[in-house]
């Protein structure tokens, strides 16, 4: 029975991390659309470098280690400590676009739990739609999911939307954004671990040309990823 159990939380992950979740992680592009149009990335080389870089400096020092914390804070009904990393992960979003997408993104996924009549409470619905972060923490208690695989399954999840989002605006070709998938995802163990030993005063992150190109794609002209 264990066995099966955690079958069930593995798939329960799968969904939770699907591009098809009606949740639009994927219209999101981070500022790389700016970033393509002004020809700061044109290449498979330098979109590699450009998401290298977002890893080690971002996702491995303010998103995986909040994400930990959320999930504990969930699993111990802590809801001041939910409230405080909520508000440490929103803080670290230096643009409007990147804060708009924390809310819009939280609000998708505690909508989506809401409509699945799971046993969510009240409570800690209304806290989960601060980010999507947070809801991922919930629901991944809820339905057993380690915290480890959840971040595992967040990283990869990143990556993969990332990386199609590159592939799309460049344009590059399906081969070069496997290329980019299997040569970055070797480094994602290592950013686990990283994650891991982050100290809560260490939390936060430094990618500042992301952020310009974040603020610069609020008012770029033509379009295909929200702001």
């Amino acid at each position: 029975m264990s066995n099966t159990s955690n079958i069930l939380s593995d798939f329960r992950l799968y969904q939770l991390m699907s591009p098809s979740l009606p949740i639009g992680a994927f219209t999101y592009s981070q500022g790389l659309e700016w970033a393509i149009e002004k020809g700061w990335v044109t290449d498979q080389e330098s979109l590699q470098s450009w998401l290298t870089d977002v890893l080690h400096h971002s996702l491995v020092t303010l998103e995986l280690p909040i994400l930990s914390r959320l999930y504990h804070a969930f699993e111990r009904q802590d809801i001041p400590v939910v409230t405080h990393w909520n508000q440490r992960l929103y803080a670290n979003r230096e643009t409007k676009e990147l804060r708009l997408e924390e809310q819009q993104r939280g609000k998708a996924t505690t909508r989506l739990l809401r409509q699945l009549n799971e046993q969510f409470t009240l409570s800690d619905l209304t806290n989960a739609e601060a980010n999507q972060l947070a809801g991922f923490a919930l629901a991944a208690n809820h339905w057993g999911i380690d915290s480890q695989a959840l971040s595992a399954g967040y990283l990869w999840s990143w990556l993969e939307n990332a990386t199609m989002a590159g592939v799309k605006l460049i344009p590059l070709g399906q081969t070069a954004g496997q290329q980019i998938l299997l040569s970055l995802s070797q480094q994602l163990p290592a950013a686990l671990s990283a994650s891991r030993v982050v100290q809560d005063h260490e939390i936060g992150s430094f990618t500042p040309a992301q952020a310009i190109a974040s603020s610069r794609h609020e008012t770029q002209y033509t379009r295909l990823y929200r702001s």
